[in-house]
């Protein structure tokens, strides 16, 4: 079964994501096999090692987490916008020290940071193992790294590593 789909639960995530963004019919389907197939083995080709998790009741843990994030962040980011300049608001990049080295681990927590509005995943430097983050509304910029810290990346680490 590996030899046809290098990765099966990335193949399936990524043939639902397409039968949900297009529509679910016969020619659909055959397009989101064929697509998630080929993404499969490009991903192979390139050479990217299937991450092995440790941990598998973490994950709806973390996707809770991130599901009520988005949700609570949407609602902050709306307010915002909302009230305009009644408010004055502080963005700014603040830099944040993470103990994750798993590619896919620092994958996901990117994800995580730049689908939750405000917030948004600009650089990570391997050499000093810190994340460059831009923040819409920066208030403490030392509770970032403790939020980030406690609660994704305590998560991603017993995924992961």
């Amino acid at each position: 079964m590996t030899a046809l789909v290098p990765y099966p639960l990335l193949a399936a995530g990524l043939a639902t994501m397409w039968l949900l963004l297009s529509g679910i019919s016969v020619g659909q389907f055959l397009i989101a096999a064929a697509v998630s197939i080929g993404a499969t083995h490009t991903l192979r080709a390139l050479g990217e090692a299937r991450p092995k998790i440790r941990r598998w009741l973490a994950i709806p843990e973390l996707f809770g987490i991130v599901l009520y994030d988005i949700v609570r962040s949407n609602i902050a980011v709306t307010g915002i916008i909302l009230t305009g300049s009644r408010n004055p608001r502080t963005s700014g990049f603040i830099t944040v020290p993470t103990r994750l080295r798993h590619p896919s681990a620092l994958a996901i927590l990117g994800i995580i940071l730049t689908a939750t509005p405000g917030t948004a995943w600009v650089d990570y430097s391997s050499t000093r193992n810190e994340l460059l983050i831009h923040i819409f509304d920066l208030v403490e910029q030392d509770d970032w790294a403790e939020l980030i810290g406690n609660r994704y990346e305590r998560l991603l680490l017993e995924i992961f590593e």
